[in-house]
């Protein structure tokens, strides 16, 4: 459980502080090429209907099969979230009518998940870091979907998606802030792309989160929850928790009571919206489904998937930390997704010199390459910047060949026109000037002709800087910088 929550974390309200409890309900779809109880493609953008077999249409007599790659994508995801994995778990039919639901009812899992408790770590601002813990993670098929702009006066089905599989990952109510909840949502997905369960992609509704939000003054019982239905991005998911716990601390304080409900939010009013009453479980009906039998898992499958796991984002961060000499902060930026953290590791692995420039390294990739790629608005994936390239770059640097101001004039070379970077410092005249008789004559130069300011520098030696500079933009920025700096101070007696 979380330590206490500190005072700004709590919400001032007209009668005083309120505490808001948050858990989320994530369903994460599985990385599988077909569906979970038939084989129908699970491709995204198919024409309407075009993705569904006799199962995925609930036809009269037709079966429902197991797909063993989601079975297994489950239980490595379990692993990843440090969980309990079940060795035995049943299928349930959880009992509703929606139009986009063929069979009227889901195949889902109840009483006994295949994945039972584990916990994830967030980093939160300031260096904080809590955890959150995992109530169980069960798969489930998601539903169609229904088109309403087609035709003015009828609504479409589209099946498409009827039958994929799905991951819901439920939390305990850890969370006391919106943004303990994004944190959340973020580490998770983070850590579904690095085991290849699921892309992630909130866009295309691969990755939704059910918000579940209540308020409380601080150490009393849980207050009466509402749950936020599919809410598709980390931005809406802490704009519409803090929305809501405004909206139940205001009927509370106006001596009202919370009607435990679902709702919608809408991001263009910045509001959540009443959708129907909260069903419980016993409205579902859940009773074990008939055509599937209890799914039985060995401990030698469990410890083979355990064994091909990844390196995931944790273990990842403290081996960056320490083989590295990285910051918390810089080793979070890094493995924050699994394609910055394997370029950064190209890069290292393509250095000459890897523990005294992995540093330099991590530098280089956030501010310089990550801030272009930002600007740009491209992933990593589309750098014309290569990992060997920047490996040479940084190589450059750490040799004393360039310097850094240099090196950025190179990285904007590398990045228009591309080319080797060696080849191209040869090529241009960029090699840093290291003769200290060339140096030592600019220097005597620059100091000859500003008495006043040699004065003032010995008077107040932080103005050595100005000479710094004057040397460097003299010599085109080209002469060695530590050079420059040890000069001045035994001509300035300094």
């Amino acid at each position: 459980m979380n330590a206490p929550v500190k005072p700004s974390k709590l919400i001032k309200g007209a009668t005083g502080d309120w505490e808001m409890v948050i858990g989320l309900e994530i369903h994460a779809q599985v990385t599988s090429k077909a569906k979970l109880f038939s084989g129908s493609s699970t491709a995204f953008g198919g024409a309407p209907n075009t993705h569904v077999s006799l199962v995925d249409a609930a036809m009269p007599g037709m079966l429902p099969v197991i797909n063993e790659e989601c079975v297994r994508q489950a239980v490595r995801t379990g692993l990843g979230l440090n969980a309990q994995i079940n060795l035995r778990s049943t299928f349930d039919r959880k009992n509703y009518f929606y139009p986009d639901l063929p069979q009227g009812y889901q195949i889902s899992q109840y009483k006994s998940p295949i994945v039972g408790e584990g916990e994830v770590t967030i980093e939160l601002d300031g260096g904080e870091t809590a955890t959150v813990g995992i109530e169980r993670l069960h798969l489930e098929q998601d539903a169609g979907k229904l088109v309403h702009d087609r035709n003015p006066s009828s609504t479409s089905v589209d099946l498409n998606r009827s039958g994929v599989a799905l991951m819901e990952i439920v939390s305990k109510p850890d969370m006391r802030s919106s943004e303990q909840a994004q944190a959340y949502v973020s580490k998770l997905r983070t850590i579904l792309r690095y085991l290849g369960t699921c892309d992630g992609d909130m866009e295309k509704g691969n990755l939704r989160a059910d918000c579940n939000v209540s308020v409380r003054r601080p150490g009393e019982p849980f207050g009466t929850r509402c749950e936020i239905k599919n809410v598709n991005s980390i931005r809406f998911i802490g704009q519409a928790i803090d929305y809501e716990a405004r909206r139940q601390i205001g009927i509370l304080e106006d001596g009202g009571s919370i009607e435990q409900e679902t709702r919608l939010y809408d991001p263009n009013k910045g509001e959540t919206r009443s959708m129907r009453s909260k069903e419980e479980a016993h409205d579902y009906r859940y009773f074990p489904d008939p055509d599937l039998l209890p799914l039985e898992l060995s401990e030698a499958l469990v410890e083979e998937l355990k064994a091909s796991l990844p390196e995931l984002p944790d273990d990842k961060k403290a081996r960056f930390v320490s083989a590295f000499g990285l910051s918390d902060y810089d080793a979070a930026v890094l493995v924050a997704e699994r394609e910055s953290a394997e370029f950064y590791e190209a890069v290292i692995d393509g250095l000459k010199d890897k523990a005294r420039d992995g540093k330099l390294a991590a530098n280089w990739v956030i501010n310089e390459l990550f801030g272009r790629l930002n600007k740009e608005g491209q992933d990593i994936a589309a750098s014309p910047v290569s990992a060997a390239q920047m490996s040479h770059i940084i190589d450059l640097i750490g040799e004393g060949t360039i310097s850094g101001k240099i090196a950025k004039d190179l990285f904007e070379i590398v990045w228009t026109e591309g080319g080797d970077p060696r080849v191209l410092v040869e090529e241009r005249g960029m090699k840093q000037v290291t003769d200290m008789g060339a140096i030592e004559k600019v220097v005597d130069d620059i100091i000859a002709a500003n008495p006043d300011k040699v004065a003032q520098a010995q008077a107040k030696p932080a103005l050595m800087g100005w000479f710094v500079g004057q040397v460097m933009k003299s010599s085109g920025g080209k002469a060695n910088p530590q050079a420059v700096n040890e000069l001045l101070k035994t001509k300035l007696g300094l």
